[in-house]
């Protein structure tokens, strides 16, 4: 062989030793680059399944928002609220500086700045100061907390598991997530040097909120009283006209309706005076002045006027107003004495048919253990949540399945959720709805409260949307047409759901979807609301965030969510941290994907509106709405409800052991502190 052959021979062998080791090398990095990998998304986990903790903003400018939720939301369960909680504390006086610098910070915070003026006015009112010397401990990591801080003056340190996290100085906001809910502390806080602070306890917050929104309601259907056209409805049709009226600013000289234009819309003053004149021979005439609780403008609603004369703001003004458009979808107006409550009041008052009262015991229930796996030999868990355990059962004369929650009796006491738990019960025996899970019976000892309730094989559409990562359209249309059936059910019970969300969606045999945990729902007056804060934070309705009170109409809100969840694969307004989830469901904005179709952008649109009043299923036709608009145009409701519809849902369903479809979980052989307070007597 020719010695430049050799060479060149030489040459390539040298070349390919050479990129073998690159490989090597680059197979190293990427076996370490998987690992981290691995690692991050481990830590990323561990992270979100903590996320509705996290009490401090991150350092912005490097965020990237997860695109798709990986944990399960976490639950936020109300507290009951002191009805009348008078507000004793000496208010402290602030002067122009010490003002300023709490308005900034509550300006610059991702939450706190979408309070409204009136709110922020209160709480720069009632906030307190505490003085804490260096070294002292402000938050300890763990603990349950209550208050919120601004900081007035000094510098204090944030740590997390000891790992320096960054410095709080004059104007910062933290634990601000307290006011809204009992939340554990994600990290430590101690003053550095001598530090003053603002500060608002939960209890404050809520009350002051709570009673604002109260009074503002009731002031408000006293001004829509004075309105002659209104003056024969009723008080649930003046709160639906509330609920649909939006606040509109205007600045001096700002005209507010002009003399000769076509009228549609009303206006009630809220703030401020409005000069009313008229056009006589070429001149502005005044005629009067206006001020708050005064209205005009009512004509409009009911028939096509023009306006009669100018209003234009002297000053500043504010005003509550509803257009004609709106106005007519929450009022049918060819009989404005309007709808007969008594009607539904009589149906809700009608005794319950109780479910047959089987002849269950809980001692007849024996657990199924896992036939594989690394669980093999264990008992089935089919979830596991803040409050208990589901396993699976049977009984063993005619094999048939069943759910059986198990809650700590303790738990529940401390989370003071007593109410809450006889109140599920109460429901789920109640209920005779296809979409709706069985109670089968319900059980206590001193230790625990069970419910057994019947076994949906199908799993969760939680676990199913994870699989596929998101669902085509027309299972989504069927998931959300079940759920729209089972709300059609509550609500004509009064009874709002508070809680939906695909964790909460169990499939059955078939691939029919039914709801699941009662744990939020509440029995509610028409016309009335409730001011508990409460849910799921990716899908809580503006209104319960903002404390305004909330009735049905947030069931439609968060369905808007769903759909949107079930078609994306993770909601439209998700962060690791709370405060940014509630920051962007006040700001409202939805970004749809490219592959939504123009129905399912409608439809999740009309549904998430921000005024409850003029959401899709809220208004004059009720859920009717929903179920006509063309989203569910290739729906059969009849078929739907007598079951005759193949579920599109039937092929996400596994065939195997009866446990396929769900996630495994490990045994827990803990077992909880007895409790004997007698809260249960009636369970």
């Amino acid at each position: 062989m020719p010695a430049a052959m050799e060479k060149q021979i030489e040459e390539l062998k040298q070349q390919l030793e050479k990129q073998c080791l690159i490989n090597k090398e680059l197979q190293r990095q990427n076996k370490d680059l998987e690992k981290r990998l691995t690692e991050k998304e481990k830590l990323l986990q561990q992270l979100q399944s903590q996320y509705h903790d996290l009490e401090f903003p991150s350092q912005t400018g490097n965020e990237i928002e997860p695109e798709v939720r990986k944990s399960r939301a976490a639950v936020i369960a109300s507290e009951p609220i002191p009805e009348n909680l008078e507000i004793k504390r000496a208010r402290v006086k602030k002067n122009v500086s010490e003002t300023s610098l709490i308005v900034k910070a509550i300006q610059k915070n991702d939450f706190l700045s979408r309070l409204d003026d009136e709110q922020i006015a209160m709480m720069v009112d009632l906030l307190k100061v505490s003085h804490f010397n260096p070294g002292d401990e402000v938050i300890q990591e763990g603990s349950e907390g209550d208050s919120m801080y601004i900081v007035a003056a000094g510098e204090l340190s944030v740590t997390q598991s000891g790992r320096d996290l960054r410095t709080l100085t004059s104007g910062d906001v933290f634990g601000e997530l307290a006011i809204l809910y009992n939340c554990k502390r994600t990290a430590t806080v101690k003053a550095k040097t001598p530090v003053h602070l603002w500060c608002m306890e939960r209890q404050t917050y809520r009350s002051i909120m709570t009673n604002k929104s109260k009074k503002k309601r009731e002031q408000l259907v006293g001004f829509l009283k004075t309105a002659h056209t209104l003056k024969d409805l009723n008080d649930v049709q003046l709160s639906k006209i509330i609920d649909s009226m939006e606040e509109v600013k205007y600045q001096d000289k700002d005209v507010i309706v002009r003399e000769g234009t076509e009228g549609n819309a009303f206006y009630i003053i809220l703030k401020g005076e409005v000069l009313v004149t008229k056009n006589v021979n070429g001149h502005e005439k005044q005629i009067r002045r206006m001020g708050k609780g005064e209205h005009f403008g009512e004509q409009a609603l009911i028939r096509e006027v023009l306006r009669t004369a100018t209003c234009t703001a002297d000053g500043p003004v504010t005003c509550f107003s509803i257009d004609k458009e709106v106005f007519e979808e929450t009022i049918p107006v060819e009989h404005l004495e309007l709808f007969d409550d008594s009607k539904v009041m009589q149906e809700a008052q009608a005794p319950e048919k109780s479910s047959p009262s089987s002849t269950l015991r809980l001692k007849d229930l024996i657990p199924v253990f896992y036939q594989e796996g690394r669980y093999q030999g264990d008992p089935v868990t089919l979830g596991v949540g803040g409050f208990g355990r589901v396993a699976l059962m049977t009984t063993l004369p005619h094999g048939k399945y069943y759910a059986v929650k198990r809650v700590s009796k303790k738990h529940i006491v401390a989370k003071r959720q007593e109410e809450h738990m006889l109140f599920e019960k109460k429901i789920l025996k109640a209920v005779q709805c296809e979409f709706i899970v069985r109670l089968h019976g319900a059980f206590k000892d001193t230790r625990y409260i069970y419910m057994v309730m019947e076994f949906c094989s199908g799993g969760e559409i939680w676990t199913k949307l994870k699989e596929v990562g998101r669902f085509d359209e027309p299972v989504a249309v069927f998931c959300t047409a079940c759920v729209v059936e089972a709300y059609a059910y509550l609500h004509k019970k009064n009874i709002m759901y508070r809680d939906l969300k695909p964790e909460n969606l169990m499939l059955d045999v078939k691939g029919y979807i039914k709801l699941v945990d009662f744990g939020f729902a509440k029995e509610l007056v028409r016309g009335e609301k409730t001011y508990s804060f409460v849910g799921t934070p990716e899908y809580m309705a503006p209104e319960i965030i903002k404390n305004q009170g909330h009735d049905f109409a947030v069931d439609f809100w968060s369905l808007g969510i769903l759909i949107f969840e079930l078609l994306a694969g993770s909601p439209p307004f998700s962060s690791s941290e709370p405060q940014k989830i509630y920051a962007k469901i006040l700001d409202g904005e939805i970004r749809y994907a490219p592959y939504m179709s123009e129905a399912a952008k409608s439809i999740i649109s009309k549904l998430c509106r921000p005024r409850p009043g003029q959401r899709l299923g809220n208004t004059k036709n009720g859920i009717k709405d929903v179920r006509h608009h063309r989203w569910f145009s290739s729906m059969n409701w009849h078929k739907l409800r007598v079951g005759q519809l193949e579920a599109p849902t039937a092929r996400l369903i596994r065939k195997g052991p009866c446990y396929i479809n769900f996630d495994r979980f490990p045994d827990d052989q803990t077992k909880a502190e007895e409790e004997f307070s007698g809260w249960d007597r009636d369970f």
